[in-house]
């Protein structure tokens, strides 16, 4: 019996959703799974049921999964007793491991976030920030900024099907790793290297495509909707129940443009200097995206965006 601890942060809780998501796979693998911590489901408490503990404690564990980016000192303080008490550590979810969308607000001070949050926003009645709870860390930090990570799985919300091979793994211990390809690795669409309309369009726009097919449709970049693709690690469409040629990535199986939620392709890759490549290969022109900064880096803030300095 392996026991498991589970711990949220700042994130949304699709992550643990995509834990339910796994369906019967997950009925084969819970015998073998003793949950000793999760507060998403389980009510066990930091500080003991009654509260009369004096310090954050978590039960010791064989594997600590952790979904979310840390945001406050407590989540801080939560991570590095699950590093102490867990044997090994899974970030599942792109804000574990790269911050996520809540990420984005590293791109400004503290004071600014509050500021704009109680005071300056116009459906809001300005109040004082409040005082009874965590402190905000100086920015959003993945989880392997300040604990070591084993096992990583991203996206948002990460694949069920990954989650059921990663613990496979761990339970006949055998190593894990995502492959190291892009979306357009996998991706089924027609690419002639370059575009009819040097104008991007909004993303929301619809893309040319005949419904049901793929193989026909032209790469979404080339026709000028702006997919990230290029610079986004592939798994997104992984299903162990499907042949490589029914996974299509997630959100082109919708004829929509790659968001880039899986993250870069390999660790220290900067998708940002990826996609201003890719684009401009191709004929776009990067200047039109008005905020590149935030764009390219949409799931992963926590290692790459930072406040801008003051213009004068």
């Amino acid at each position: 019996m392996v026991k498991v601890a589970e711990e949220w942060f700042a994130v949304c809780g699709g992550c643990e959703i995509s834990i339910l998501d796994i369906g019967e796979p997950l009925l084969d693998l819970l015998p073998q799974l003793d949950f000793v911590h999760i507060p998403v489901l389980m009510d066990h408490k930091l500080f003991g049921q009654t509260g009369e503990g004096t310090k954050i404690d978590i039960p010791k564990a064989d594997v600590g999964i952790i979904t979310g980016g840390i945001r406050n000192e407590e989540n801080r303080e939560v991570a590095l007793e699950m590093r102490k008490k867990c044997d090994i550590i899974i970030s599942l979810g792109s804000c574990a491991n790269f911050g996520g969308i809540p990420a984005l607000a590293n791109m400004y001070p503290n004071e600014a976030i509050l500021d704009t949050v109680y005071s300056t926003t116009a459906s809001t009645e300005a109040a004082d920030a409040p005082s009874n709870v965590p402190a905000l860390t100086d920015r959003v930090y993945s989880v392997n900024e300040v604990i070591k990570v084993d096992v990583s799985l991203p996206g948002c919300p990460p694949v069920p099907d990954w989650i059921v091979t990663a613990l496979v793994s761990l339970l006949e211990s055998k190593p894990f790793s995502l492959p190291e390809k892009s979306v357009c690795d996998v991706c089924p669409t027609v690419r002639e290297k370059k575009t009819d309309s040097t104008t991007l369009r909004r993303p929301l726009q619809n893309a040319e495509f005949t419904t049901g097919r793929y193989d026909n449709m032209r790469c979404l970049n080339e026709q000028g909707i702006l997919c990230l693709g290029p610079a986004t690690r592939a798994g997104c469409n992984y299903s162990a129940f499907a042949s490589a040629e029914e996974q299509v990535p997630r959100c082109v199986k919708a004829y929509m443009p790659c968001r880039g939620c899986f993250g870069p392709i390999r660790p220290g890759a900067n998708p940002m200097v990826d996609m201003m490549g890719a684009i401009s290969s191709i004929g776009l022109d990067p200047k039109q995206i008005e905020d590149r900064m935030a764009t390219f880096n949409r799931f992963i803030g926590s290692g790459r965006l930072r406040p801008l300095p003051t213009r004068r």
